[in-house]
């Protein structure tokens, strides 16, 4: 019986993992029960091993819930992103800070299956190196959070060292960069640019981009993304470092080679469709990254999509 709990289940990521779990189990084994978390639910779900709680995780009931009879794993990925996390601070500190600590909380004395502790995945985010970046950044580049988004992020990767240190979990932080290819709007999310790009050109529809074609990103598809959460979720535990968190690897590009790839495969002519209207700190905050370094990452078995071409491939599965 295996039996994970999946927070932010209905987002881009949480759907798309949620898909590969009911597809693939973890670490070989079929998952029997597949509890998810989130404000709410586009539909019923279809298979009769998911059970949907709607529902605020700050709710300490609706934690509760989730976690009866026991878990085997938990991936934690609920959030509000840092748009949304700055214009209304109280509701971002609750969600990304004081419920991830309930989280964690609320599994000690939880056992898994096998009766060891739970493992804990939680999605953290590159919005903890904050704006100022040196000319490389690698695994011993100290954080520097821009925005609360980040910092309470950060809180959160302390967390989870402390819990796995305490015996609660088996944690591990993961650093997420930019995923794409996310579908509508990304309302409340400073970085959605990334993401349109790829279904505006592919639709022939035009899209103003908030940063210069210079601008330069890390990018991973969400079919990587979830390569790389489930493999944190199964990796020995001894393997991993004393912080518990890791970088994802990723692939750094420039927004103009970006729509070159996009163009040799849509069309040229989606060229003239992008308008390109700076926003100085949308620019600091997302388009202006240094080379990345991740040898301990990628030596844990972390990994990114391979290059532009396969991400596009990926990311618009």
């Amino acid at each position: 019986m295996t039996h994970v709990v999946v927070t932010g289940a209905d987002g881009f990521v949480g759907r798309a993992l949620v898909q590969r779990l009911l597809q693939d189990g973890l670490n070989g084994q079929p998952v029997s029960r597949l509890t998810l978390l989130d404000v709410g639910f586009a539909g019923p779900a279809a298979d009769p091993r998911v059970r949907q709680r709607p529902g605020s995780i700050a709710d300490a009931g609706l934690r509760a819930a989730a976690y009866e009879g026991g878990v085997d794993a938990v991936f934690h990925l609920a959030s509000i992103p840092g748009g949304a996390a700055e214009k209304n601070y109280e509701l971002g500190r609750q969600v990304n800070l004081d419920a991830t600590l309930g989280l964690l909380e609320d599994l000690r004395g939880v056992q898994a299956s096998d009766g060891g502790v739970p493992r804990f995945v939680f999605a953290s985010t590159i919005a903890v190196y904050g704006e100022h970046l040196p000319a490389v950044v690698d695994e011993a580049t100290l954080p520097n959070p821009g925005l609360s988004y980040g910092a309470h992020k950060l809180a959160g990767e302390t967390l989870v060292a402390d819990a796995s240190r305490k015996g609660w979990v088996q944690g591990c932080s993961l650093r997420l960069p930019g995923v794409v290819a996310r579908p509508g709007e990304g309302t409340g999310m400073m970085s959605a640019f990334m993401s349109l790009l790829f279904w505006r050109l592919a639709a022939g529809q035009p899209l103003t981009v908030p940063v210069t074609p210079q601008g330069v990103a890390w990018w991973i598809s969400v079919g990587a993304c979830v390569d790389n959460l489930l493999h944190a979720a199964t990796v020995d535990p001894a393997r991993l470092n004393p912080r518990r968190s890791y970088q994802m690897p990723v692939l750094r590009f420039t927004v103009a080679e970006l729509v070159d790839a996009l163009c040799a495969r849509f069309g040229e002519d989606r060229r003239a469709l992008v308008q390109y209207v700076p926003d100085p700190f949308i620019q600091k905050l997302f388009a202006s990254y240094p080379p990345l370094r991740t040898p301990e990452a990628e030596a844990l078995g972390l990994r990114h999509d391979g290059d532009i071409d396969r991400l596009i491939t990926h990311a618009m599965a």
